[in-house]
């Protein structure tokens, strides 16, 4: 069944234009207040936001959906996604959600929403509450003297700097390490500074100083060459980048290298099975993590299961099969031992707890395999469905052929923009160029 509303990561699109208006706003919060409300006692939702403009308008809107079902609403301010699903459990609130668009530009902004357990809701819950949106609720709503409240609980920010250091060894400290850390002028602007210095790091923070519109503006997980900058400049030890949200990090070396999950994740995999920690067997990633990614996996006896693309497949997956490691190449890495999500600082403090273990270089401890040539383009779309198109259906049939065996191709749309996205990888570097450009060529024809 198609979906209205709900995209691969919750709702999401520009500020103030459908559907990410205040009246759908105040409908998710009375759909999902009607669906989550349960026993007699008072029920809560805790609602977290990144530092878009937008944020305030969202948030009084999802406010007043949920306090006419009769929800208590805790405010959390500007906190990271994780620290939501997080404190969604802590709380004991009924239902938790994330105001944010992630690594997406200011304009645009997102609701996530959180289960009891922390975990993000399936495709049948998300259709329920769509269901539940489109319908006359004005029946079913609080009485006036059953009303919710709301109250702001800033403070709860330093309940997820204390989970978060307490997911490091107990043995290691970040002494003696110089780390930049770029907040991407989002929801970590506070809370990724305060964890690391307190673990005993020297800290140099940028962009960490939130506006309302520079979020994720040229910097961040998606815009690292600033980040590279200040490591050379203050000749760090390491850089880390969050995105919008923290939900998703990439390293920077000390070298001014990018690297990306698939080696944060590789770096985790080998530890935690040296440490006799890794759960079932292997890794889940999805379809865009790199073939060389597979290759070190398999050399250790591990497996890579991959999935769409999507955090929330990757956990689908990792909780039916026993998984206890996974996540995306663009950073967004579950450690399903402490999070229900992905968690960009809780990431980085395993790969800082690896390099202190080692007393390597980062460089060092964090390539451990050579990736296999890939390319990944986007096209921009204006809509129809022009993958059905038979001369773009043909391109692509041609294209598998010609990489053959040695390689794989993913073509798939964006669940969060009107884009197209066209990845190819194979030992052959010329020819996966090759293969991506005529396939974007035509695609961009039929478009």
């Amino acid at each position: 069944m198609a979906r209205k509303y709900f995209g691969t990561d919750g709702i999401r699109g520009q500020a103030n234009a459908y559907p990410m208006t205040p009246d759908i706003a105040m409908k998710v919060g009375m759909a999902v207040g009607l669906a989550f409300k349960r026993g007699e006692h008072r029920n809560r939702v805790v609602i977290g936001k990144d530092t878009r403009l937008s944020g305030y308008m969202i948030e009084n809107a999802l406010v007043a959906g949920f306090t006419s079902t009769g929800m208590d609403v805790f405010l959390l301010g500007p906190i990271p996604t994780p620290a939501v699903a997080m404190l969604c459990r802590s709380l004991r609130a009924d239902i938790g959600v994330m105001i944010s668009a992630s690594h997406n530009p200011f304009h645009d902004n997102g609701i996530k929403l959180f289960g009891p357990d922390g975990f993000k809701l399936s495709d049948d819950i998300e259709l329920e509450i769509e269901r539940l949106m489109d319908e006359n609720l004005a029946d079913r709503l609080a009485s006036s003297d059953a009303l919710g409240r709301a109250k702001r609980v800033d403070g709860d920010i330093y309940r997820y700097i204390e989970f978060a250091k307490r997911t490091m060894p107990r043995n290691i400290s970040l002494s003696g390490l110089r780390i930049v850390v770029d907040c991407a002028n989002g929801a970590a602007y506070k809370v990724a500074p305060a964890a690391l210095w307190e673990l005993g790091a020297e800290v140099v923070t940028i962009n960490n100083e939130p506006n309302g519109t520079n979020i994720n503006e040229d910097c961040g997980s998606t815009h690292p060459l600033g980040l590279i900058k200040k490591v050379h400049e203050v000749r760090a030890d390491i850089g880390i980048a969050l995105d919008g949200d923290a939900d998703r990090v990439l390293i920077v070396d000390e070298n001014g290298a990018i690297i990306d999950g698939d080696q944060l994740m590789a770096v985790i995999a080998q530890s935690w099975q040296e440490s006799d920690r890794l759960a079932g067997g292997g890794i889940v990633a999805t379809i865009m993590s790199n073939l060389g990614f597979e290759r070190f996996l398999g050399d250790r006896g591990l497996t890579l299961a991959r999935t769409q693309v999507g955090d929330r497949y990757v956990v689908e997956h990792m909780r039916t099969h026993g998984f206890n490691v996974g996540g995306e190449q663009s950073g967004h890495i579950v450690l399903s031992d402490f999070s229900t999500t992905g968690d960009g600082l809780v990431s980085a403090l395993q790969i800082l707890a690896v390099v202190q273990e080692q007393g390597k270089p980062v460089s060092e401890v964090c390539r451990k395999f050579e990736p296999v040539p890939q390319l990944l383009k986007n096209v921009r779309t204006t809509g129809g469905k022009p993958l059905e198109d038979k001369k773009v259906k043909s391109a692509i049939d041609e294209a598998r052929n010609r990489l053959g065996n040695t390689g794989r191709l993913v073509i798939r749309p964006s669940g969060t923009e009107p884009l197209i996205r066209v990845m190819a990888e194979g030992d052959d570097r010329k020819l996966v160029e090759a293969v991506v450009n005529d396939i974007i060529s035509v695609i961009s024809s039929a478009a």
